[in-house]
């Protein structure tokens, strides 16, 4: 009894002082919050990653008021400034040390545009630029640079590290079976280098964003083709000779870009934040309606059971997380449709295809659009097809209809480092996906043929659900990433279009008219302070040493799942955004 009382104590005093720190936090950041005054400039600062929704998170960031800048915050601080008569305008502030690919920045560029449609002026501050920031920049009334900012205006390149020679000297042997040609991301452990193939299609993406690349800056800067050819010949500019080339419209400092925003009658400028103006309620000005459309976000590698962060993966989707976020807007009476949001370049194929499922089960009552981002891809794309409608933006990756799997036979490795194993079994074929051994010829039948097979299942039922001929899904299952653009007109995709569109494509497809106000429901939701003290298994230093323990047990897991023994659709690093 007497333990258990101490626990209960040191649990109770653990509590105390937790809630003592968010209670202090949040009377530090309730202090900090002001009026918005009129006249006021909304500060966008794109820096770092980026990305589509909130990850996954816990108490921590919720203390400290951290969290990653998103796409959706970013979208919406600019939706609410269309609409905000307090806001002047936006500053866009950038630096080539962010991780968006094309098509989130080819959203916020959409996003800067109705700004600018609503007779809002965005003026963009860039201290170090590449061709990819440019491609955001270039859309702002006046882009500045300080005297000693930074920079490069080259061609576009992506480079595949091998580690097969690396492998080859540790003793590790993979077995790989991948579907098919072009499927090229187990060449990075199986090769030295790229087979044809995959080269050829890395340059049918890079032929796609040339030409993205140099309709953008035609429209937003006048730019021939031969002039930004010409201008990426010099490849590094000095900020002096970037406003020469006309690439940039003046050099000024940051103060200097204050001085010039001051307010004429009162000699100050107002300036707000992107974390304070999204503090800011929709609802408050007016962007809510009576009808709820669920923006479902559907982000990171595919695998395991709830979404989180791995440290060797990164962001993960977990299939339960998303079925369970479908049911619940399939069964909330207020959402008339569901925006599918998906950011993935795949993973784990039974995941993908349990989440697919869930797609097709709840497209039968509600439309279910997906919206395509950066990458949906593979497995992402495997939850793709059996929506309602496929939007993806013009230069989205999507496709790679294939598959791998692999196990990998560590018995050289083992010598090497003095490690002897032994096997006890029962029954036919127990020690088939043992890794200290290779594959006999009839086991690696079996194994690609039962790869073949849950394959094959796939690609028929593509062919069956988007319509496609069975003589042309063939030439379509190949393993071959496509553009959004390119997966229109192959019959992958349905439209083109991004976020705000497929709310609009939502509304039509659930018989709401084009103009009528709704409200985004956006899931999963962030988890608030008072589920994320009491939400957990336990409370206290013990229970934190436990839950650590049990998080890093299944991270372990789910990365040996992932790397080997386990079907995939992964599409090949090379290609992402």
């Amino acid at each position: 009894m007497s333990g258990f009382l101490r626990y209960f104590a040191a649990s109770l005093l653990s509590l105390v002082v937790l809630l003592a720190i968010v209670l202090g936090v949040l009377a530090v950041k309730l202090d900090s919050t002001t009026d918005i005054e009129d006249g006021s400039w909304l500060h966008l600062d794109l820096y770092g990653d980026i990305t589509e929704f909130d990850p996954p998170g816990g108490l921590l960031g919720e203390v400290t008021g951290g969290g990653a800048l998103t796409l959706q915050k970013v979208l919406e601080n600019l939706d609410k400034a269309i609409v905000d008569d307090r806001i002047e305008g936006v500053i866009l502030q950038m630096s080539s040390s962010h991780n968006a690919g094309m098509a989130k920045l080819e959203e916020i560029r959409n996003a800067v545009k109705r700004v600018q449609a609503a007779g809002k002026k965005v003026y963009g501050f860039a201290d170090s630029m590449d061709a990819r920031t440019y491609y955001l920049a270039a859309v702002c009334d006046q882009l500045y640079m300080p005297p000693s900012g930074y920079m490069n205006f080259i061609g576009f390149s992506r480079t595949s590290q091998h580690v097969k020679g690396v492998l080859d000297k540790l003793g590790i042997k993979p077995e790989v079976h991948a579907i098919r040609h072009y499927k090229a991301a187990a060449q990075i452990i199986t090769r030295t280098d790229l087979t044809a193939e995959a080269k050829k299609n890395m340059m049918w993406m890079f032929d796609e964003r040339w030409d993205f690349f140099c309709t953008a800056l035609q429209e937003d800067r006048g730019f021939s083709e031969e002039r930004i050819t010409s201008a990426m010949e010099k490849a590094f500019f000095e900020p002096i000779e970037a406003v020469e080339a006309g690439l940039v419209d003046k050099l000024m400092y940051w103060d200097e870009l204050e001085d010039m925003l001051k307010a004429e009658d009162d000699d100050r400028l107002e300036v707000v934040s992107h974390g304070r103006y999204a503090d800011e309620s929709p609802e408050d000005l007016g962007l809510k309606g009576k009808q709820k459309i669920a923006v479902i976000h559907a982000q990171g590698n595919i695998g395991g059971r709830q979404n989180g962060t791995n440290p060797l993966l990164g962001l993960m989707m977990g299939h339960e997380t998303i079925v369970g976020e479908l049911r619940r807007a399939l069964e909330d009476e207020d959402v008339a449709a569901i925006v599918l949001r998906i950011d993935s370049g795949g993973g784990e194929s039974l995941a993908s295809d349990l989440m697919g499922h869930m797609v097709q089960y709840v497209a039968r009552t509600k439309p279910v659009i997906i919206s395509m981002v950066d990458v949906a891809a593979s497995g992402g794309y495997v939850m793709a097809y059996r929506g309602t409608k496929i939007m993806a933006d013009p230069t989205t990756i999507t496709g790679s209809i294939g598959s791998i799997t692999a196990k990998f036979d560590m018995s050289e490795f083992n010598a090497k480092v003095g490690l002897s194993t032994d096997h006890v079994s029962r029954g036919p074929n127990a020690t088939i996906m043992a890794s200290d051994r290779s594959f006999t010829p009839e086991e690696a039948q079996k194994f690609g043929d039962n790869h073949w097979r849950g394959f094959r299942r796939w690609m028929d039922d593509v062919a069956l659900v988007r319509g496609i001929a069975t003589t042309e899904i063939d030439s379509l299952c190949m393993g071959r990433v496509w553009t959004g653009r390119q997966g229109v007109a192959n019959g992958l995709v349905d439209v083109l279009g991004d976020q705000e569109a497929a709310v609009q494509l939502a509304k039509t497809e659930a018989g709401l008219e084009a103009d009528e106000k709704v409200t985004l429901w956006h899931l999963p939701e962030k988890q608030g302070l008072l589920s994320s003290l009491i939400g957990g298994d336990d409370v206290a230093a013990q229970a934190v040493n436990r839950a650590v323990y049990r998080q890093l047990r299944r991270q372990t897991a789910t990365v040996q799942k992932y790397l080997g023994g386990q079907e995939m659709m992964v599409m090949d690093p090379v290609f992402r955004p």
